[in-house]
């Protein structure tokens, strides 16, 4: 099962989102009913929290599974912490919630899945006390973020926000103009995907997912000190290459490390697990699709649809 034949089939990300059900205000309700204020704190200043998490469709099974859902909503409180935002359900009543969200859609198809906790009020203070919280969940059909196989990448000009600057181990939605100016220039200049170093010059990760590389049949990644998300989608393949039986490090990465790899891959829930061919137009390896790249995507996209019992407590079935 090859990642072209495992891809998540539907919209594009840059499609308009219409219609549909969502959760707000401690309901359910149509997401085009579901509006803010122009004056709401969050919208000026970028005081909120987001996640983004997958569901896959098995045809077969006519089950919708969401992937690490728990984990997801976990790291959205700890978010939320970092914000001083109140959150007032736990991670196991948005699970719950989601699914009621995902059933009353009737999605049969893949589906991204994006939860937010936001400063609802209608204030110029720029504080995060003394504030009203509010927290949504919207659905929507969706296919590849990125192709899966043959990125081309750049090490962006754009620095990775330091975690003394903007919390990197929250998904704080401000933040995000920081992946947005990097992956804009890449596209600008014709790749795929951008490469942030931190502060220190050493890799951080890509715009908006987990960068590995492989030398020497090692799989080596960025440490969660490197200014990086604390990736799911991250531990998930360390927890499928142990299972490989699959060398793998966590350290520091120099940037010409990357020059030098025999294969890269980033990781996230939305990129997936996705094959890099080059980076600054230097090519990585053969350039082709490397065989510890391969051997992770295809245990990562049999599981993500229920077809590896191995993985099993990775998902939560939507339909009864």
């Amino acid at each position: 099962m090859t990642a072209r034949e495992t891809a998540a089939q539907g919209p594009s990300p840059t499609a308009e989102i219409t219609g549909g059900y969502c959760f707000f205000k401690g309901e359910i309700m149509p997401l085009d009913n579901a509006n803010i204020n122009i004056s709401t704190h969050a919208l000026n200043y970028g005081t909120g929290c987001f996640e983004g998490i997958r569901a896959y469709w098995n045809a077969e099974q006519g089950q919708l599974y969401m992937l690490k859902a728990l984990e997801h909503f976990q790291r959205l409180i700890k978010s939320c912490r970092i914000l001083k935002i109140e959150c007032p359900y736990t991670a196991e009543e948005l699970v719950e919630w989601t699914v009621k969200v995902l059933e009353k859609n009737e999605y049969q198809g893949n589906v991204y899945i994006r939860p937010m906790a936001f400063k609802a009020s209608r204030v110029i203070k720029v504080t995060l006390g003394g504030l009203r919280d509010e927290l949504a969940i919207f659905t929507v059909p969706m296919g590849d973020y990125v192709k899966t196989e043959d990125l081309a990448l750049v090490v962006s000009s754009w620095q990775r926000i330091s975690d003394n600057t903007i919390p990197s181990r929250a998904k704080v939605t401000g933040a995000y103009i920081n992946a947005a100016l990097a992956n804009d220039a890449a596209s600008a200049d014709g790749y795929d995907e951008a490469i942030m170093l931190s502060a220190d010059g050493q890799l951080s990760e890509a715009s908006s997912s987990n960068l590995f590389i492989v030398r020497d049949n090692t799989i080596i990644t960025t440490p969660v000190t490197a200014d990086i998300l604390e990736g799911i989608t991250r531990r998930a393949v360390l927890q499928v290459a142990e299972d490989l039986g699959i060398a793998y490090e966590v350290r520091a990465v120099d940037r010409t490390e990357l020059y030098v790899a025999d294969e890269i891959f980033l990781a996230g829930t939305g990129v997936q697990i996705a094959s890099v061919s080059s980076v600054d137009r230097r090519k990585v390896g053969s350039g082709e699709l490397g065989s510890i790249t391969a051997q992770l995507q295809t245990v990562y996209y049999k599981a993500v649809r229920g077809l590896d019992e191995r993985y099993a407590d990775w998902l939560t079935p939507v339909y009864k």
